[in-house]
C-alpha cells in the first residue's frame, strides 16, 4: 500500500509541476521599430520583418508587441521618436535610415540597436568595425559605396554617349557625400564628369532637374536614401518627363515605372535583420555580432520605361538583368 501511496504522491507532484509550468505567463517582448521613412514608403519592407519575425516563432501579441515610429522625412523628429521609444523601454531598437540610427545610438548606450540596413556604418563610426562591432549596434550592411562603380559601369554601357552624369541626393546626409566623392574619382577612368545635384527636400527637386537639363546632363544616377524613398514617384516622373537614363539603388524604382536600379534586395535585408533581433532576445550582444553584408545584387531593368524616353537597352546588357519589366 506504501509503495501505491508514494507512486500515486509522485504522478500526483509530476502533474502539479506541469500544470503550473503550463500557468506561466508568456514571456512578451517589446520591441521598438524607428524609421526615418514612412511607413507608406516602409510598408513592404517592413512586412519581410514581420514575415522573418514569424519564421522565428516570434507572433505579435502573442509574445511580441512591436512598436512602430515613423519620422515619414520629418527628420528633425527623429530624437523625439527615438527617445519615445526608449521610454517604453523596449528590448531591441530595429532602426532604418542613417539620420534614425545615428539618433538611437546617440540616444542609448544600453538598449540593443539593429540596422535594418547602412552603406557604411563603419565610416559614420556607428560601429568600431563590420566584424566586431563593438558598443550596442550591428545589423545589416547595403554596400550602396561600394556599388557606386558598379552602378556608374552600367549607366556608360546604356548611355556610351553621356559625358555628364547627374547624381542626385539628399544634402543633409553625410554618407551620401562620401559617395559622391567616390563617383566623382572613379568617373574619369569611364571618360564621364559628376554633375552633383544635392537637394534638401522635394520642394528642391522641379529645380534640380531644371538645372540638369539646362547643364545637358546625359544619365542620372540618384542615390538612395529615406527622403528619395518617400517621393520616389515624383523623381521617377521628373526623370521620364526629363528624358533622362536613370538608375537607382532599388528595384522598388522600376517596379515603379523607373528605368533600372542595381543593388541588394533591401526586403531580404529586413528579413535578415529579424535574425538579429532573436540572437539578441536570446542573449547574444551586439558587440559580438559581425555586420552583414549582402552576397547577391539585383540588377533590373523596366523596358516600358526605356521606350518612354526614347532608349534602347543593349542587348549584352539585357542579358545580364535579373528581373527585365516588360
Amino acid at each position: 500500500m506504501s509503495g501505491r501511496i508514494f507512486v500515486w504522491f509522485l504522478a500526483t507532484l509530476l502533474l502539479t509541476t506541469v500544470y503550473a509550468e503550463a500557468q506561466q505567463p508568456t514571456k512578451v517582448y517589446r520591441i521598438g521599430y524607428l524609421s526615418a521613412a514612412s511607413a507608406e514608403a516602409d510598408k513592404n519592407r517592413f512586412a519581410y520583418f514581420q514575415r522573418g519575425m514569424q519564421e522565428l516563432g516570434y507572433i505579435e501579441g502573442k509574445n511580441v508587441v512591436i512598436e512602430q515610429r515613423y519620422a515619414a522625412g520629418q527628420f528633425e523628429r527623429i530624437p523625439e521618436l527615438s527617445a519615445e521609444l526608449i521610454r517604453l523601454k523596449v528590448d531591441v531598437l530595429v532602426v532604418y535610415g542613417e539620420t534614425a540610427i545615428l539618433a538611437a545610438k546617440n540616444a542609448t548606450s544600453t538598449i540593443p540597436i539593429v540596422m535594418t540596413v547602412h552603406p557604411d556604418p563603419v565610416g559614420d563610426g556607428i560601429v568600431a568595425s563590420l566584424a566586431r562591432p563593438g558598443g550596442n549596434v550591428t545589423g545589416l550592411s547595403d554596400l550602396h559605396t561600394v556599388l557606386a562603380t558598379k552602378r556608374l559601369e552600367i549607366l556608360k554601357e546604356v548611355v556610351p554617349s553621356a559625358s555628364r552624369i547627374a547624381v542626385f541626393f539628399h544634402a543633409a546626409n553625410p554618407t551620401l557625400l562620401r559617395q559622391l566623392k567616390d563617383i566623382q574619382d572613379i568617373a574619369p577612368a569611364f571618360r564621364a564628369t559628376v554633375l552633383a545635384v544635392p537637394v534638401k527636400g522635394p520642394d528642391d527637386f522641379d529645380r534640380a532637374f531644371v538645372m540638369m537639363r539646362k547643364e545637358r546632363a546625359g544619365a542620372l544616377m540618384v542615390l538612395g536614401s529615406p527622403l528619395i524613398g518617400i517621393h520616389r514617384q515624383k523623381i521617377l516622373d521628373l526623370a521620364a518627363k526629363s528624358r533622362l537614363p536613370a538608375i537607382y539603388t532599388l528595384r522598388d524604382n522600376p517596379e515603379a515605372g523607373g528605368l533600372m536600379s542595381y543593388g541588394a534586395n533591401f526586403q531580404e535585408l529586413w528579413r535578415r535583420a529579424a535574425t538579429y533581433v532573436d540572437k539578441i532576445l536570446k542573449g547574444a550582444k551586439p558587440a559580438d555580432l559581425p555586420v552583414e553584408q549582402p552576397t547577391k545584387f539585383e540588377f533590373v531593368i523596366n523596358l516600358k520605361a526605356a521606350k518612354r524616353i526614347g532608349l534602347t537597352i543593349p542587348p549584352n546588357v539585357l542579358a545580364r538583368a535579373d528581373r527585365v519589366i516588360k
